[in-house]
């Protein structure tokens, strides 16, 4: 696993220990940030929250690619010990906070933030289990981007959001989720 662009671009990430953890494939990871960068633009300045973070991955892309902070939430210590020496080895301390909790255990948030990132276990039902729990607590707003990472075969409907964009690749199945009328 690697950065695939911005400031640590090409820079090696450590997976977690085991197969509690499923890291996001490169592959994936590119067709998410492409999806992205060509809704959003920039990641310049973006506050961000990486939930079912693993390795943290897909929040440190968010950081290579200029994004201000990025929240990691994940329980498995396993996982912990992998996200916290990716977050030591690029010096990315000053813009994470990495959070050792479930995603369910998350308080109300003190503003909506710019993009959620969500790789729940497949067939699980937690991302949409999460993603009504973080609209209730202030998480999203009117702004925020969503992105749910499922199986290929799953069909993701979350309450009080709509899919923009929807792609599958490889195993996985990629949706862009915002609020109804957000422009």
């Amino acid at each position: 696993m690697r950065i695939i662009a911005g400031d640590w671009r090409g820079r090696k990430l450590t997976a977690p220990a085991g197969d509690t953890t499923r890291p996001t494939a490169d592959r994936t990871r590119e067709t998410l940030f492409s999806m992205l960068v060509s809704r959003l633009g920039s990641f310049e300045g973006l506050s961000v929250a990486d939930l079912f973070a693993g390795s943290g991955a897909l929040g440190l892309e968010a950081l290579s690619r200029g994004a201000a902070r990025c929240t990691f939430v994940e329980q498995d210590a396993a996982a912990l010990k992998a996200l916290k020496a990716n977050v030591a080895t690029l010096d990315a301390g000053a813009r994470a906070d990495v959070r050792a909790a479930s995603v369910l255990a998350l308080g109300p948030a003190a503003a909506p933030l710019d993009l959620l990132l969500l790789d729940p276990p497949y067939g699980s039902g937690a991302g949409a289990v999460a993603l009504d729990k973080l609209q209730r607590l202030g998480w999203i707003g009117p702004a925020t981007w969503i992105s749910l990472e499922t199986a290929a075969g799953e069909e993701p409907e979350i309450k009080g959001l709509e899919a923009v964009a929807d792609r599958k690749v490889g195993k996985a199945r990629l949706t862009l989720l915002r609020m109804p009328d957000a422009e």
